[in-house]
């Protein structure tokens, strides 16, 4: 786990950033927390003075083709622009470079409806345009390998166990056996990233369910951030 910043207090992807400077400015002029974990380094979230639920389904838009040393000091500015960021969150590699893509949840649809309509194709840097599109707002896990006798409720309580935010479980049963499962259920939570963290939990295989071994991914394919697809998205 990272650590947020507090007072003098640096967090851990900003201490010996390129731009460590030009981070703590930004946060130092906005009030807004920094915080890298699991790969990403994430702004706001929620942003200070913040009360009640984050933001609906729908707030949140995905941006690609990133310049791989552009960060939050250029870009939080320009989709502050739009209007007011709950959370910005820059997907980040070892070495400290991003991975081209972020995700920006704004604290309305209307905003990230703006958003997508005016930032794609926003020339970030001379010649380097931005792609901007909805995010795909995935909240549902397929778990395969359950053991075909367990319950739609026993499933329910084992993965309360091993993940958080779980909402519900989607159990098919045997068409040979009502009684049996089919070895695998669907597993629902509060929001995407809740699943996301869950997802990225239990894939590497380190958990096993009733000492058996699962397959998780998510239930409906991820948005591809390759080329390819953001090539498409910056042509809307």
């Amino acid at each position: 786990m990272g650590k947020p910043i507090v007072g003098g207090d640096k967090p851990q992807g900003v201490v010996g950033a390129p731009n460590e400077a030009a981070l703590i400015a930004l946060m130092e002029k906005t009030g807004y927390t920094m915080i890298q974990e699991n790969g990403q380094r994430k702004y706001g979230g929620p942003p200070p003075g913040w009360e009640g639920p984050s933001p609906p389904r729908g707030c949140e838009v995905f941006v690609g083709k990133i310049p791989r040393d552009c960060y939050e000091d250029e870009l939080v500015p320009a989709f502050s622009r739009i209007g007011k960021i709950y959370e910005f969150r820059l997907m980040m590699d070892f070495s400290g470079s991003n991975r081209g893509y972020a995700f920006v949840m704004y604290t309305n649809k209307q905003d990230a409806n703006k958003a997508v309509k005016e930032m794609n194709n926003c020339e970030i840097r001379k010649g380097r345009f931005l792609g901007v599109c909805p995010s795909v707002d995935n909240c549902r896990l397929f778990v395969g390998g359950i053991p075909k006798s367990k319950t739609r409720g026993e499933i329910l309580v084992e993965m309360e166990k091993v993940t958080e935010g779980v909402k519900d479980v989607i159990v098919y049963p045997s068409a040979v056996d009502k009684s049996k499962n089919r070895g695998f259920a669907f597993v629902e939570y509060v929001s995407h990233r809740t699943a996301a963290m869950a997802r990225r939990k239990l894939i590497p295989g380190r958990i096993q369910l009733w000492g058996h071994q699962i397959a998780v991914d998510w239930a409906e394919p991820e948005q591809d951030v390759d080329d390819e697809i953001m090539n498409k998205v910056s042509e809307m």
